[in-house]
This record gives structure tokens, sequence and C-alpha cells, in this order.
């Protein structure tokens, strides 16, 4: 659905972004993260046919962004960091302006405007005016005028920036329920926005992808092994010594009552036996868990390396 090969955006000898490559599935919410400055407002801007890029190239739903800009932003709906709303409009005379820019047939106009109502919850305040609603309602206005001509593709550049935490709440669970129904690119630095809507992520730093995956696999590559904890009643040097001894465990630390367990990322089903060894040693367990580095700790290892995943 999104198809993005090579793309450099330079300004004079300064690269924004250099040699993206990266697909984004019909159907699939994918994050794209990274700290401030690190591209993403411009990769966003780029595939929406905001800005021109230097080198290589981007298609959405098959059309190219810089050959078939008009077909493309047919079949995008775009919402910048600062929603593109005019503040002394009502919002469906605003949301019926936004679909007659997007080409919506007059004969489907209003059940168009309507339906984006409905989804993003803007039904009691449609003849309101945008200026006279709180930043989280005029953030949802953003998002129905993204949505009013039903695109294929949604691109939505930190869609909850400045709002409250009651707001950035409701906007995730709009978000999450598009999925399937459309393909959405979510820009952001906010690392529990991503967890929270993205089935994929992918990570953006200086201007380059440092990796992209599942948060799951993504976490695991980054411990480069799997890492089990127990937590027992009364650990024993012998139990220890047997655990360390298990072919494919790399290495095994006491703290206190808790024994950390790392084994190689292909002996995932060491864990039975691992558990075997602490009732056999009668060293009392009393829990049995695997270890999982954070998204944040994921995000600072990939950030703050030269090295890419």
């Amino acid at each position: 659905m999104i198809e993005v090969s090579g793309l450099t955006k330079l300004y004079g000898p300064r690269a924004a972004i250099s040699n993206l490559n990266f697909t984004v599935n019909a159907g699939e919410i994918v994050g794209f993260l990274g700290p401030n400055g690190a591209g993403k407002s411009t990769t966003m801007k780029i595939l929406t046919g905001f800005m021109p890029a230097s080198f290589g190239s981007a298609k959405i739903n098959g059309f190219d962004v810089f050959e078939n800009p008009i077909d493309v932003k047919r079949n995008v709906g775009y919402l910048p960091e600062n929603p593109p709303v005019y503040l002394e409009m009502v919002v469906e005379d605003y949301l019926d302006y936004a679909a007659k820019l997007h080409e919506v047939p007059k004969s489907k106009l209003k059940a168009s405007v309507d339906s984006s109502i409905e989804r993003t919850g803007l039904a009691h305040v449609r003849r309101r005016i945008i200026g006279n609603l709180s930043k989280g309602y005029r953030q949802r206005v953003g998002l129905a005028q993204a949505l009013v001509h039903d695109p294929k593709v949604l691109i939505l550049d930190e869609p909850t920036v400045g709002l409250d935490p009651v707001q950035i709440i409701e906007i995730r669970e709009l978000i999450k329920g598009l999925a399937g129904q459309h393909t959405v690119i979510l820009s952001s630095h906010i690392l529990p926005e991503v967890t929270a809507t993205c089935q994929r992520i992918i990570v953006i730093n200086k201007g380059q992808i440092v990796a992209q995956d599942s948060i799951e696999r993504l976490t695991n590559r980054m411990r480069q092994g799997l890492l089990y904890h127990l937590n027992v009643k009364s650990p024993t040097a012998s139990g220890i010594q047997a655990l360390k001894s298990v072919s494919g465990v790399k290495d095994v630390t006491l703290e206190g009552s808790k024994i950390l367990v790392e084994v190689l990322p292909d002996q995932a089903e060491l864990r039975d036996r691992i558990v075997e060894i602490a009732v056999t040693e009668k060293m009392g367990v009393l829990e049995f868990a695997a270890e999982k580095l954070s998204l944040e700790e994921v995000f600072l290892q990939l950030t703050t390396q030269e090295k890419t995943v």
C-alpha cells in the first residue's frame, strides 16, 4: 500500500533523510518513531506531496507520489502536526469544504461529511465554531477532514501532541478503530503513543532508518537473547550451578531471591528445564516469567548508538 525506496531529501550538503526504504501493508497501523529532528515530518510531507524528494521513489496504492500527485492525494488523508482547520468556520461547513476540495461527488457529499463526523465523535459539536472548541476537539476535526473522502491511506503527524491525558486516550482509541479499514502511518516521538496504537514500528534517527519490526521482535533482537527470571524462597549454590551447566544457558545471576537466567536467542524451550531444575533443587518457585525490554530501552539503544540493527 505504501512503498518507499531510496528516499532522500537534501538541504544543500545536509541530508534531512537519507536512503529510506520501507513498506506499509494494507490495513496496518505503523508507527514512525524517532526523536525530534530525526526526519519524521520531512518524510510525511514527501509522502503527501507537500514537498519533493531529492532522490528515491514513493508509491501509495500503486501511484507514484512524484509522477501521479493528484491520484496520490485522492488516496491519502493527511493530518499534519498543526491541524489545518479554519477557526472561524462551523465544523460541518469546514468538513463540507474539505470534502469538496477532495472532489467528493455531490451525491455523496452529505453522507461523507456525516460519516466523518460520526466516526470522530463530533456529532454534538457539528454546528459549533471550530475556534470555540478545545484543542482535543480541534484535533478531532483535523482527523475528520483527513477521513472525509474515505482515503485508503491515512498519514498522521504527531496526532496527540499538546493534548491532555484524557484527550490523548480518546484520539488513540479513534486511531486504533481505523485498523483494517485504512492503512495508517503514524509519526510520533511519544513512546506510549506508538505502543498503544501501532502493530509495527519503524525507528528513524538522524535521517536514517535504524530498525523496523514489531515491538516484540524488536525487543528480542535488542536483547540478543532471552532473559527469564525466577523468584524463589531459598536459592541454593547447587541450584545456581545446575542452571549454569545447562547447554544453551548464557548466564545466571542471583539478585536476592531473584534468579536471572539468560539463554541464547534460539533456546526459548529451555524455560521448562529451568523450572524443573529449580523444583528439583527444592528452591521453592514463587514466580517464573520472561523479562522484556521496554520500548523506552529499545528506543534509547537505537537512537544513541551508531550501529544499525
